[in-house]
């Protein structure tokens, strides 16, 4: 459900909006800030894929030991359609389709599925970052009102951290207890906008080409 990460004592964080399959401008984005993938981390808040030629490229990045995804309602799309036997029900298929999800038209299948399936490994659906002392936690649409039931077996609700969108349609401001900050995505935003203590970072990379990479300590200022 949610991995910890302790602080990073050797370069910085960031964090990456939503950017279905297009890698050229993440590489744009993290060449801009001189990102070193030795020292630094990149925290991405899922939707790898989809929308864009480049997604089983980005998907990959799962396994890079410099990148900490969680799984967004994209990724979700396609477990759905390619990795449950959905017993003749085409509907699944259809949905991801309709979705972004021709890109993997063009693709190896097996392939496809392989990388998809060993990527979820990799995507959970919540992270929490330590950051000069402070905690930034990050799901992929919308964290819980109190960011401790993540840790309860019976936590919150992970189609709300997944799909949801009520906090911000609601425009509502009131803190996520038990966190200093959320990241998320999911919900396109003309600019990084900040809702209490929880900020929304996709600005829409494969509609607006405005890719949102930003530095940890700068959602803590």
């Amino acid at each position: 459900m949610i991995q910890r990460h302790e602080a990073n004592t050797q370069g910085r964080d960031f964090f990456v909006g939503d950017i279905h399959g297009q890698m050229d401008l993440l590489d744009s984005e993290m060449s801009r800030v001189g990102f070193d993938k030795g020292r630094d981390r990149l925290f991405s808040v899922g939707d790898l894929i989809d929308r864009g030629a480049r997604s089983l490229d980005c998907l990959s990045l799962a396994f890079e030991p410099w990148f900490h995804g969680v799984r967004g309602n994209h990724e979700m799309l396609a477990l759905n359609a390619l990795l449950i036997d959905n017993e003749g029900d085409w509907m699944p298929h259809e949905l991801w389709m309709s979705n972004g999800g021709t890109w993997a038209l063009g693709e190896n299948l097996r392939e496809v599925k392989a990388t998809l399936e060993a990527a979820l490994e990799h995507l959970p659906y919540a992270r929490e970052v330590e950051v000069d002392g402070q905690r930034i936690g990050m799901v992929h649409a919308e964290p819980p009102k109190d960011w401790a039931t993540l840790w309860q077996v019976d936590g919150p609700n992970r189609v709300q951290m997944v799909w949801g969108r009520t906090r911000i349609q609601q425009q509502d401001e009131t803190p996520v207890i038990g966190i200093d900050a959320v990241v998320v995505g999911h919900t396109i935003v003309g600019a990084p906008t900040q809702l209490g203590n929880v900020h929304y970072i996709d600005t829409g990379a494969f509609h607006t080409g405005r890719l949102t990479l930003i530095e940890a300590r700068e959602l803590l200022a």
